[in-house]
C-alpha cells in the first residue's frame, strides 16, 4: 500500500481544500499537511497579504523617509561628500552609508580600543568613496571589516574630485 499523495485539509481560515503532496517525501506528508492544517488556505492567505500591503507600503515610506533624514543630517553634519551613481542609487546608498559607518564607529571606539586620531584617519577614507553603489553592495558588512572594506575599494569606487576638500 502507498502512502497517499492528495490530502483533504481543513485550514485555520475554514477552507477546506484538496493539496497534492507528492513532491514531498512519503515520511513528511502527515506532518506538512498537520502544519497546513493551523494555516489559512492559499487564498485567504493572498487576499490578507494584499489587504495590508498599503500599510506596510506607507510603513516603510516613513521609515525609509526617517533613514533618509538622519543620513542627511549626519552627512552634512561630518562634512561626507555627495554620493555618485544612478539617481535611484543614490539615497539608498546615502543610507547604507550612514549606517555602516555609525555601526563601525560604535564597534571600533565606543566599544573599541580605537581613540579618535584612529577614527579621523579612517573617516578620511570614508570620504573618498563616493560610488553609491558600492555602499550598497557592503550594507550587509561587518562594521568591524570597514577598514580592511575601504583598503579594498578601487579608484572605479573613489570620486575624481579634490578628496582633501
Amino acid at each position: 500500500m502507498t502512502v497517499r499523495k492528495t490530502w483533504n485539509i481543513a485550514h485555520s481560515c475554514g477552507h477546506s481544500v484538496d493539496h497534492d503532496l507528492s513532491n514531498r517525501p512519503a515520511d513528511k506528508r502527515a506532518s506538512f499537511a498537520r502544519w497546513l492544517a493551523g494555516k489559512d488556505c492559499t487564498d485567504c492567505w493572498k487576499a490578507a497579504r494584499d489587504g495590508d500591503s498599503a500599510g506596510k507600503e506607507e510603513w516603510l515610506a516613513a521609515k525609509r523617509a526617517e533613514e533618509q533624514q538622519a543620513a542627511a543630517a549626519w552627512a552634512q553634519q561630518f562634512q561626507m561628500p555627495p554620493l555618485e551613481g544612478p539617481a535611484k542609487a543614490l539615497d539608498w546608498g546615502e543610507r547604507s552609508r550612514h549606517q555602516l559607518v555609525t555601526t563601525a564607529y560604535t564597534a571600533l571606539v565606543t566599544e573599541g580600543s580605537w581613540d579618535e586620531a584612529d577614527w579621523a584617519e579612517l573617516e578620511e577614507k570614508v570620504r573618498t568613496v563616493t560610488r553609491a553603489g558600492w555602499w550598497i553592495d557592503q550594507r550587509d558588512a561587518e562594521a568591524l571589516d570597514l577598514p580592511e572594506l575601504l583598503d579594498a575599494a578601487t579608484d572605479d569606487d573613489r570620486g575624481t574630485e579634490n578628496p582633501f576638500q
